[in-house]
């Protein structure tokens, strides 16, 4: 009764840093072999938002700043399910701010994927929450959503790529997609994604990226190190980017998926709803109520 909608080309500027994240997640699912059928990609507003029209698999639109209360719900409603959240810094720092503070708080097993390029693209490069001083008249202190993440307790997996390596960003994905599948918890990966159009940052981010396995000793298991390692970088003018951490085992508080659905046939998705099996249950409803 339904249509499949075939995937269509891509509607990005050419070069684009976009391109370079639907590449690394394409590959991710590929190496993992995460069947179709079982992948869902919740897409955002902004160009950024649009990923899931470009790839095949199942997709959902979701409303400005609304992508991760959707992604939620997709992964309680059936927790087998691949779960990928994917939007920009203006849709997720901005109107959607306080959806990812929850969603780092709630600490369910997604995977949480933002296009990062200090601007608003789509509409034309008005400054986003995280562009610098002086962009387009910008005199506010960009946010950083690596440091504000690692101050969240539940917040398990924290990474951040660049589109201009895509084969160190599909490692990232790859890794956070293990996650997400393992049912660990939440996995946050933020994309350094140029925008070629309105905000060019290739030459100038290529010379400031720096990732945090070059500091002598880094622990990414290490939350307190991978604070003030990152706070480091950032103070001499540089970018934190790779595995800024990973909790370990025994510090991993449980994610909320595992803790309201302990088993698959307790999901919503999955719960039996014919008549023979609930009939009981509501005749003694009824009975209850007479």
């Amino acid at each position: 009764m339904t249509e499949h909608v075939k995937p269509v080309p891509p509607t990005w500027c050419p070069g684009c840093g976009d391109f370079g994240v639907l590449a690394s997640i394409k590959k991710s699912l590929s190496d993992l072999k995460v069947p179709l059928e079982e992948t869902v990609l919740i897409g955002g507003i902004g160009c950024s938002g649009g990923i899931h029209n470009f790839m095949d698999g199942y997709g959902f639109h979701s409303l400005h700043g609304r992508l991760l209360a959707n992604a939620v719900g997709v992964k309680l409603a059936n927790p087998k399910l691949t779960v990928i959240a994917a939007g920009g810094d203006g849709d997720g720092y901005a109107i959607g701010m306080g959806h990812f503070i929850h969603a780092l708080k709630k600490n369910v097993s997604l995977v949480y994927v933002v296009m990062m390029n200090e601007t608003y693209g789509l509409t034309k490069g008005q400054a986003s929450p995280t562009a610098p001083v002086g962009y387009r008249g910008n005199v506010e202190s960009p946010f950083d959503a690596v440091l504000t993440a690692l101050s969240i307790p539940s917040a398990s997996f924290i990474a951040r790529g660049f589109s201009g390596d895509p084969k160190g960003a599909a490692q990232l994905l790859t890794e956070a997609l293990k996650f997400n599948r393992e049912r660990k918890g939440f996995a946050f990966v933020e994309m350094l994604s140029p925008c070629v159009t309105y905000n060019d940052t290739y030459k100038l981010w290529r010379e400031k990226v720096q990732n945090v396995t070059s500091v002598a000793g880094y622990d990414a298991a290490d939350r307190s190190r991978a604070f003030s390692t990152c706070l480091e970088i950032m103070e001499a003018g540089r970018i934190p980017i790779g595995m800024i951490y990973r909790a370990p085992e025994d510090r991993r508080l449980p994610s909320l998926d595992q803790t309201v659905l302990p088993t698959l046939e307790k999901a919503p998705a999955t719960t039996d709803i014919s008549l023979a099996t609930n009939l009981p249950r509501y005749q003694k409803l009824v009975d209850a109520l007479t």
